[in-house]
């Protein structure tokens, strides 16, 4: 490097920022942790995924443990957001 010459810095964006607080270490989420980390309780945790995910109940049941990873929990908080502030798409207004 010569003289008078600074490091070249490069920022990067951290893609989803502000809209989930994922710990980097961890790789796999219970449906506790999940809900918590998503801020509702497990039964709005099921109750989101029987609305969204699978196609019946059994399907759910089927699942002998849930696990989440952080990118369910990214598509997870975007369901969630998108309850809470539904869109005027098809509105005729």
């Amino acid at each position: 490097m010569g003289v008078g010459r600074l490091p070249l810095r490069i920022n990067h964006p951290i893609m989803n920022q502000g809209i989930l607080a994922i710990k980097p270490s961890k790789t796999q989420y219970s449906e506790h942790e999940a809900a918590g980390e998503l801020g509702i309780s497990v039964e709005e945790l099921r109750t989101l995924i029987r609305s969204h995910i699978v196609e019946t109940d059994e399907d759910l049941n089927n699942v002998p443990m849930a696990s989440f990873h952080p990118s369910d929990l990214l598509v997870l908080k975007l369901l969630l957001s998108s309850r809470s502030n539904p869109t005027t798409a098809g509105s005729t207004e």
